[in-house]
């Protein structure tokens, strides 16, 4: 028991599967593939939007962005822009490639958000607001699971967790967490604001998407 959840949290390879596409720019993907890629965005939207709902602090990303508009002048949505292009010009020295995947990403993600918002709980007790926030975490760690074992592209910053660890050879685990916790270093020294629930969320979704990775490559 002690040795497989070491081995799902040490993970250091994506799962391919037989829906999984050969090739990150394939532009003719199974259909399976695509209908997992879409729910893997799916759930990793209504993830963030739990997160978001429960109010006790965004995710690590979400606070780099806060700090960099505080600074800047420019609004959230401009940053959040910004960085995913830097990101984007890290993926050049790293080899990373882009996908179908990693564009529908940034659209199915934002739709999701936006229309899943009004209707998802916002709970003020802080119990259940810390409960929404690790539900949160699993549901993002279960849908990156599906979209990059997809492998279509990831998006900007999970393509930046890949690369890292095909180049280092450590853990999606480790890798992941490192760069959840340098965001949210560098967005507090900014000015972004942090909560419990970014704490959480930066320490908790590096094991999550593991596991997430785990559970599609086993059950799926």
């Amino acid at each position: 028991m002690i040795k497989k959840i070491i081995h799902i949290f040490t993970l250091k390879k994506i799962p391919h599967l037989e829906w999984s596409s050969n090739d990150e720019l394939n532009l003719k993907p199974k259909f399976l593939t695509i209908l997992y890629l879409i729910i893997g965005l799916f759930l990793f939207g209504i993830g963030e939007t739990l997160l978001v709902k429960a109010n006790i602090g965004v995710s690590p990303w979400f606070v780099l962005h806060q700090g960099i508009s505080f600074i800047s002048g420019y609004t959230i949505g401009i940053t959040t822009f910004l960085v995913s292009v830097i990101v984007l010009i890290f993926w050049v020295p790293l080899k990373q490639k882009p996908g179908i995947g990693t564009i529908m990403n940034a659209i199915i993600i934002s739709i999701v958000l936006d229309f899943s918002f009004p209707y998802l709980p916002g709970p003020s007790n802080i119990y259940l607001q810390l409960i929404q926030v690790l539900f949160a975490i699993i549901l993002v760690g279960i849908g990156s699971g599906f979209y990059l074992v997809a492998n279509l592209g990831p998006g900007p910053r999970d393509g930046l967790m890949t690369a890292l660890q095909q180049k280092t050879g450590m853990s999606f685990t480790l890798i992941r967490t490192l760069l959840e916790l340098s965001a949210v270093i560098l967005g507090f020294y900014l000015g972004g604001i942090v909560g419990i629930g970014t704490i959480l969320y930066a320490v908790g979704i590096g094991f999550s998407v593991s596991f997430g990775l785990y559970f599609v490559g086993k059950f799926f």
